[in-house]
């Protein structure tokens, strides 16, 4: 068991000697290593994320230059930067759900539990426009699982001549993705659908469609760290081999693909159970410059002829 970290009051006179933000800072990595959190929700490690929490609640930018990290806090800042980091510790509840906020290919989006917290390699796709995988430009994309609408929304600002839907099963999430879309004011050619995967869709064909649906085997959800525990389970638990949304995923893209569509899709660490679910498909996986793996790439003509090998 983890040694138990300080939980007293915000306003406590123990606290009043961290002076600075980079008190603040120092003394928030030190609670979250004693409490053993788990980090990957837009951070890999306790100082990067006790600096993000510290400069939010104070509202400054997160770019703010290093002198500033000399500045003195006032008492009332002061309780405040420390009722948040003690809520992520009390809580374990990743950063951007005590925020709202969560930012992904350099946008910003609001969450809460009600979707995962973005943070897909898709990302880094999205800012280099899907080379060398798209043929050209595309008109029609569909972000299928569309969860936050992040990666779909990204896709609008990356290609700004596209139609973009967005297909989303839970009515929660959907709520999330209408007041993204708005954010960003997209509403004009981004539009949410609800429905089960490709149900909504009426017949509609894609350019481009791109998902990152529930991948992880149920035994591995039950073994996740409780950060991981306050996403919602229906966006993560795909059953016993995690490919049971994939496989529809495959089965059902060739009919909403145009003749040079391309998916897609993200199965993030589970390549192994994908992979010995479907042993011959040919698949490409794109390398990331800036972490992260799991994501495959395939068009409408490989697509199908796998699909009819397998009749």
């Amino acid at each position: 068991m983890p040694p138990e970290s300080t939980h007293l009051p915000a306003d406590s006179t123990q606290f009043q000697a961290l002076h600075s933000l980079r008190d603040l800072v120092r003394w928030g990595a030190s609670e979250f290593n004693r409490a053993a959190l788990t980090f990957g929700h837009g951070t890999d490690n306790a100082l990067d994320e006790a600096f993000h929490l510290v400069l939010w609640a104070l509202k400054l930018p997160f770019d703010l230059p290093a002198l500033y990290l000399e500045a003195r806090v006032t008492e009332t800042e002061r309780a405040a930067v420390i009722e948040l980091l003690q809520e992520r510790v009390r809580s374990r509840k990743p950063a951007p759900y005590l925020t709202g906020e969560a930012w992904f290919a350099g946008l910003s989006f609001e969450v809460d539990e009600r979707v995962l917290i973005p943070r897909s390699p898709i990302a880094e796709m999205i800012q280099a426009h899907f080379a060398p995988w798209l043929p050209a430009e595309p008109e029609s994309i569909l972000d299928l699982c569309a969860g936050s609408g992040c990666i779909g929304i990204a896709c609008a600002y990356a290609f700004p001549a596209a139609g973009v839907d967005l297909a989303e099963i839970d009515p929660g999430a959907l709520e999330l993705i209408e007041r993204n879309i708005a954010r960003h004011q997209l509403g004009d050619r981004v539009a949410a659908l609800a429905g089960d995967l490709f149900q909504p869709l009426a017949g509609r064909r894609y350019e481009l469609i791109v998902s990152n649906p529930p991948y992880v085997p149920t035994a591995e959800w039950k073994a996740l760290a409780p950060e991981f525990k306050h996403e919602p389970r229906r966006a993560l638990d795909a059953g016993a081999d995690g490919m049971e949304v994939v496989e529809r995923i495959l089965c059902e893209a060739p009919d909403h693909l145009t003749e040079e569509g391309v998916l897609v899709c993200e199965i993030g660490g589970s390549q192994e159970e994908f992979l010995a679910r479907f042993p011959d498909i040919p698949v490409a996986w794109p390398e990331f410059e800036k972490g992260g793996d799991g994501v495959f790439v395939i068009n409408r003509d490989e697509l199908g002829a796998w699909l009819d090998s397998r009749d």
